[in-house]
């Protein structure tokens, strides 16, 4: 199923990697100053959505065992982990 497009426009990449959410796309998407939004890379897309919208679907990717790894290896969890 293929969605509506509300508006497209181009914004230029920063030499800091930033970008500016031009208004219209901020309002039309609900991003208000202080919205948390995830960013979705695809091969061939990259999509900002509000964090709280995050699907089932996409939550196991973020909390995958590589993330996991990552968070929990350290000294510290080692020793809580030793003896199980």
């Amino acid at each position: 199923m293929q969605e509506e497009i509300k508006e497209i426009r181009t914004v230029t990449i920063t030499q800091k990697g930033q970008i500016s959410i031009p208004r219209i796309a901020r309002t039309l998407a609900g991003f208000k100053e202080g919205t948390k939004i995830s960013l979705v890379v695809y091969a061939d897309r990259v999509e900002l959505k509000p964090l709280k919208k995050i699907n089932e679907d996409i939550l196991p990717v973020l909390i995958s065992e590589e993330v996991l790894a990552e968070a929990w290896d350290n000294p510290e969890e080692d020793e809580i982990w030793k003896d199980l």
